[in-house]
């Protein structure tokens, strides 16, 4: 099955955070960064911004870790999505994932990662580098 993907160009990326600000407010009504499905991570030795989202594997470890199978892969758009109902805050996925593309908001303490919005992901529309791109595998 194809799935999408987010692609990163990290050599584009100014660390602007403008993808951290659209993707709390279009998922909690809220600018706050550490709300994001996305990550600018910093290298202050080296000048450079990262931006770190989860990368959709195909044999994703968050799901094989989840106790609960609260991650299961959205059979439109690829994306593995966390069911909140099944999840129980365990973190186990956040510590499988070798690409840190699982956080905890702080706010409701569950794991969040990227769902592609729903197959329009709203950072890709204002990434005004053009670093984060949609794809298909």
């Amino acid at each position: 099955m194809p799935r999408e993907v987010l692609l990163i160009d990290a050599e584009k990326c100014t660390g602007c955070r403008a993808c951290e600000l659209i993707c709390s407010l279009c998922h909690v009504a809220r600018f706050n960064p550490r709300r994001s499905r996305i990550r600018i991570l910093r290298d202050y030795k080296r000048g450079e911004a990262v931006p770190t989202i989860c990368r959709q594997c195909e044999k994703p470890a968050c799901a094989q870790a989840c106790p609960t199978k609260a991650i299961i892969r959205n059979q439109k758009t690829g994306a593995m999505l966390i069911d909140l109902d099944r999840c129980t805050k365990c973190e186990a996925c956040i510590s499988a994932c070798q690409f840190r593309g699982v956080t905890v908001d702080p706010v409701t303490k569950y794991p969040i990662k990227c769902d592609l919005c729903g197959g329009n992901p709203i950072c890709v529309r204002f990434c005004a580098r053009g670093s984060i791109k949609l794809a298909f595998t």
